[in-house]
């Protein structure tokens, strides 16, 4: 893990650059929120925002899916990855909420983690999204990003959300998820890493050892 002044240049490069980023997924209320978040595990958010334009023009309550169906849902996520067990998630989901008589998601992680398909970072997303609360959800982008510049030295995504607390500034918490998520996205990406558009490269551990190895 880097020292504390190079993990605070990183975050105040990030900042410098977009103060205030946010989640690219399409959504009108938690509730579809809560339903793109979940469409979108292994999914592009472009991927997401495309069906679920047509779909949350007709659905933006839990009873309007119930009433829509496991195969009217189905008919409109057939393009998205997983969608079998993901619409059967979002139907259950949707069943528990009704019967929670819950209509706005509420702001708390445990319950959030008993709705069906929703873990941990899907939790913290939609907790820092619509909440604005100071969560870090990890998922692939982000573990890659933390480890291959040097803010955590992690083997999975859990040991990557707890280092990444204890090292993220508190003034920036709620912005780190989006940071990396966004660079992870358009820059460190995963086989081909943009590294001439990084705006961190002077602080990446991964950039200072390649060019090490080409200077000796």
């Amino acid at each position: 893990m880097k020292n504390k002044h190079d993990i605070n240049k990183i975050f105040q490069i990030f900042h410098s650059v977009n103060p205030y980023p946010r989640i690219e997924l399409e959504y009108h209320n938690s509730y579809t929120l809560l339903v793109a978040v979940l469409l979108s595990a292994q999914s592009t958010d472009k991927m997401v925002n495309r069906v679920t334009s047509k779909l949350f023009k007709v659905i933006d309550n839990p009873k309007a899916m119930i009433e829509l169906g496991l195969e009217g849902l189905i008919e409109y996520i057939r393009s998205i990855g997983l969608y079998n067990s993901k619409s059967c998630n979002i139907i259950n989901l949707s069943k528990k909420l009704v019967s929670d008589s819950v209509a706005e998601i509420p702001n708390d992680f445990d319950y959030l983690l008993s709705l069906p398909g929703i873990g941990r970072k899907s939790a913290s997303v939609i907790l820092n999204s619509y909440y604005n609360e100071p969560y870090i959800g990890v998922d692939t982008h982000v573990h890659r990003v933390s480890n291959r510049i040097g803010l955590v030295k992690t083997k999975n995504a859990h040991e990557t959300e707890k280092s990444l607390y204890k090292c993220a500034p508190i003034e920036n918490r709620i912005y780190v998820h989006h940071w990396l998520v966004l660079h992870g996205r358009y820059v460190c990406k995963a086989r081909n890493p943009e590294c001439d558009k990084c705006i961190v490269r002077g602080y990446c551990a991964k950039y200072r050892k390649d060019n090490k190895r080409k200077d000796s």
